[in-house]
């Protein structure tokens, strides 16, 4: 597609990263619109957007209400769909007072939890009737993919009462075995907390929470989890000690101990997940660290004793767990992703190819 930065439409650039797979189109002043294709940044071969250029392609489609936000606020968030094509989840925001836009491109088609390559132990949390599911991970990590699909296993294969509250809304679910309610902030509802406090008289089974952004959400997820309900949510952290010192972390000191013993009874999982760059042919692949809570977990949570949760999901194969290094290693050695990207994701690098050495003097 050939294209005149001065004249081109939204819907060609739309078109574009449909056309090519893309996950993301970059739009900023100074730069041609740029794709982002299996990870990496590819220019589209035109001329530099102008301020004129990105504010034209932002309004196309952008609400009045959104663009008053980005004026009063400096940026705003949404969901739309592009026909029946595709969906996309596009922040537009302002830098150097001119404005910018960036579309992340949501798949039409839900994964199945095999795709996306968790085991087999992961689809057994979802029948659980009760309790607290974390999937963990930074941004762009496949986190709200991840949730989506668990939620597809749930409303094709449950009769629930699902209730998602999301910021914005990305994947849309249709009623199937259960009912599916998806509420949006800024749309539906205000915030998650309150959003959080109306589910519970909804008659809920599972509740989804896009974002444990506070320590409110946290409190009264935590609740919702303790108090007969399956509840999904997310956080920007790596690894499950770390995700576990985060939300006790974010509350009070008097309070920690208090919510250390109720996380130790009400969590169920913690799903971490990378996405990398694929080394044996075009694409992406995700590594995850799982932990399933047992009786030792829980106690370890307890006590106040996270740094040891390592050594337990090491040695709990048996039960679906993996360390983020051990899923790492297990994909290089697949020829699945490089060397590079092994040693620079792992938690623990040095024990990573002291292990790769030793397996290496093993082969001799």
């Amino acid at each position: 597609m050939s294209l005149d930065v001065r004249k081109v439409e939204m819907s060609e650039l739309l078109q574009l990263a449909v056309d090519e797979g893309a996950s993301d189109i970059h739009l900023e002043v100074g730069s041609p619109p740029v794709l982002r294709i299996h990870g990496s940044l590819n220019p589209l071969d035109v001329e530099p957007l102008n301020p004129d250029d990105t504010e034209r392609l932002m309004k196309s489609i952008t609400s009045e209400d959104n663009q008053q936000k980005t004026r009063e606020q400096g940026g705003v968030d949404f969901g739309f769909g592009f026909g029946e094509v595709a969906r996309f989840r596009v922040s537009v925001f302002k830098q150097k007072g001119v404005i910018g836009v960036v579309l992340r491109q949501i798949p039409t088609d839900l994964m199945t939890l095999d795709e996306i390559g968790l085991p087999p132990q992961v689809k057994e949390l979802l029948f659980r009737p009760r309790g607290l599911v974390l999937v963990t991970g930074p941004t762009g990590s496949g986190k709200t993919t991840t949730l989506a699909s668990m939620v597809n296993v749930i409303n094709q294969e449950r009769d629930c009462n699902i209730i998602t509250v999301e910021d914005p809304i990305e994947y849309y679910h249709n009623h199937k075995k259960s009912l599916v309610i998806q509420r949006e902030l800024g749309v539906d509802v205000p915030s998650f907390q309150e959003a959080l406090r109306r589910a519970l008289r909804q008659d809920p089974d599972v509740i989804l929470v896009g974002e444990m952004r506070d320590l409110e959400t946290m409190s009264a997820a935590i609740t919702a989890a303790e108090t007969g309900h399956l509840v999904f949510a997310t956080l920007h952290t790596t690894g499950s000690a770390r995700t576990v010192d985060r939300i006790v972390d974010a509350f009070p000191t008097s309070q920690q101990d208090q919510i250390r013993t109720q996380l130790a009874s009400s969590i169920v999982a913690v799903v971490s997940q990378l996405l990398m760059i694929r080394a044996d042919k075009p694409g992406r692949i995700a590594a995850f660290e799982i932990m399933i809570s047992t009786p030792a977990i829980e106690a370890l949570i307890r006590d106040n004793k996270t740094y040891r949760i390592p050594s337990e999901i090491q040695t709990g194969g048996k039960y679906g767990m993996i360390t983020l290094d051990a899923h790492l290693m297990a994909l290089y050695a697949a020829g699945q992703i490089a060397y590079e990207d092994l040693i620079t994701k792992a938690q623990d690098a040095s024990a990573v190819v002291e292990k790769l050495q030793d397996d290496a003097k093993g082969k001799k």
